[in-house]
């Protein structure tokens, strides 16, 4: 099976591809995270990504929108539930490409993450590949998050600290702040 991988951050992905490739899975990365902002998060993580692929031999795609007003009209509406048309951003146009590019399925590495919201995620997943008539390779690999983390430590991946999105960096600074709006 040839499967068309959505990652978001060398971190997240690194176990992911482990664990498919482990289990007979032809995989290739796609790079396409219109929510990621500023710019040079962007370009720090994009790039991080594609010395990891490079390592490891792992066929990447890029789709290499940075794309802050897209996403900015797509979530202006409803800041307080963006994630659901962020992930419908980022998993249409996989399902998309995995359909256009002849992948028998598509998945994502944000499905490693514990900071997700992993019932809505394949929700969207879902609508994807019926859309695109292309299977959604469900995996849940949240039980290889730290082994994930530590991988990344120990190769000295750049480590984000935030989801991407200008929003969710605008949260962790409040937060670590101990500022209310």
């Amino acid at each position: 099976m040839k499967t068309l991988l959505h990652i978001c951050c060398a971190p997240c992905a690194n176990q992911c591809v482990a664990t498919l490739r482990d289990a007979g899975i032809e995989v290739t990365g796609f790079w396409y995270n219109p929510n990621i902002h500023p710019f040079t998060e962007y370009r720090a993580r994009r790039n991080c990504l594609r010395e990891f692929a490079q390592s490891i031999d792992l066929p990447l795609i890029e789709q290499n929108d940075y794309a802050l007003r897209p996403f900015v009209r797509e979530v202006a509406e409803d800041i307080a539930n963006r994630c659901v048309k962020c992930y419908e951003m980022r998993l249409f146009q996989t399902a998309k490409t995995a359909k256009e590019q002849g992948f028998d399925s598509f998945t994502s590495s944000l499905f490693i993450s514990p900071y997700q919201n992993h019932e809505l995620m394949k929700e969207v997943a879902m609508r994807a590949a019926e859309t695109y008539g292309v299977e959604f390779l469900y995996r849940d690999f949240r039980e290889v998050f730290k082994a994930g983390q530590e991988y990344a430590r120990e190769h000295a991946f750049y480590m984000q600290k935030y989801c991407g999105c200008v929003f969710s960096e605008e949260e962790r600074y409040l937060k670590k702040n101990k500022i209310i709006p």
